[in-house]
């Protein structure tokens, strides 16, 4: 099979394409024929930095990127129930672990997967693993109808979904993000849109019931500041929060957290309905071939991207 491997950390000249042996399945995986996988910034951040990569990979080499995967169960091993040869699944595989989705085949354990809902694409599901489990896991049964949600960089991979989920749960729902990109995050479901480029958010809004970080640093400890009483501010970047921040916090009786994605095949059944029934939609602004892995991940490096870009076999 084809598969893009990575022999050491470096640029996009170190994803190299090769032919290997297709892998073995355990008896609760089963095997995908990939149709097409999602991108998401941690693939370009474990590729360009040796420490990353050897922390999820060891001295395994050469190692096989990515997480995000759609595609056909044309092998299921002897304990897997749900899922029969044939079936569309999609899901986020192995977080953060060896996913291994850089390839026309894959070994997937079965309880991360998810069926895919008839009227939903490869690529519609695809796009919706990584981004909206971690939308979906960070905003579930911490927020109620009528919240005010302060969502940062709404135009973005999470923050596009995570308007979304919001909405479904009846949040009000304010985001930030550029002028150019304000129709759209509007036409996500957002009900208050800032310009982060023009306004300063913390002097716009105030008695925020929970605030989805994307940033940690300064946006963090201002998120905090137009938090009212007992709210709460969730972060994705990293752990390490400032001692002013959890200063502040403390301070202001804000509940304080840090969300990494989990792979969960409940989660992912979630999504599904979520699809099924229209809640969410993604929104794929790129999309590569399978021999253009270099070109996505340099179109996530830039920085510009607006929802999701990902890569068809």
């Amino acid at each position: 099979m084809k598969a893009i491997i990575l022999r050491e950390a470096g640029g996009v000249e170190s994803l190299l394409t090769t032919d290997i042996e297709k892998p073995q399945i355990n008896k609760s995986e089963v095997l995908v024929e990939v149709k097409a996988i999602s991108v998401n910034p941690v693939d370009f951040k474990v590729r360009g930095a040796e420490p990353i990569l050897n922390m999820i990979y060891g001295e395994e080499r050469p190692a096989i990127l990515g997480w995000d995967i759609s595609g056909v169960v044309v092998k299921k091993g002897s304990e897997v129930n749900n899922f029969e040869i044939g079936d569309r699944v999609f899901g986020m595989i192995n977080f953060v672990g060896k996913g291994k989705a850089y390839a026309e085949y894959v070994a997937a354990p079965a309880d991360q997967l998810a069926k895919i809902p008839r009227e939903v694409t490869f690529y519609s599901a695809a796009a919706s693993t990584l981004a909206a489990l971690t939308a979906l896991q960070v905003l579930q049964d911490k927020i109620k109808p009528n919240d005010r949600v302060l969502i940062h960089a709404g135009s973005g991979g999470v923050g596009h979904f995570a308007i979304q989920i919001a909405k479904s749960m009846g949040a009000f729902v304010i985001t930030t993000s550029s002028t150019k990109n304000k129709e759209l995050v509007l036409s996500f479901g957002a009900d208050q849109h800032i310009d982060y480029q023009k306004q300063a958010f913390e002097k716009t809004i105030s008695n925020v019931d929970f605030v989805f970080d994307m940033f940690n640093g300064d946006v963090l400890f201002k998120s905090i500041q137009i938090a009212k009483e007992g709210g709460t501010v969730i972060s994705i970047p990293t752990p390490d929060f400032a001692e002013e921040i959890k200063a502040l916090a403390k301070e202001k009786n804000v509940i304080l957290q840090f969300h990494m994605v989990q792979s969960n095949g409940n989660d992912m059944q979630t999504i599904a309905g979520l699809l099924e029934n229209g809640a969410i939609k993604p929104h794929i602004s790129k999309a590569f071939s399978f021999d253009e892995m270099r070109k996505a991940h340099e179109q996530l490096e830039s920085g510009r991207t607006v929802g999701k870009v990902i890569v068809t076999l």
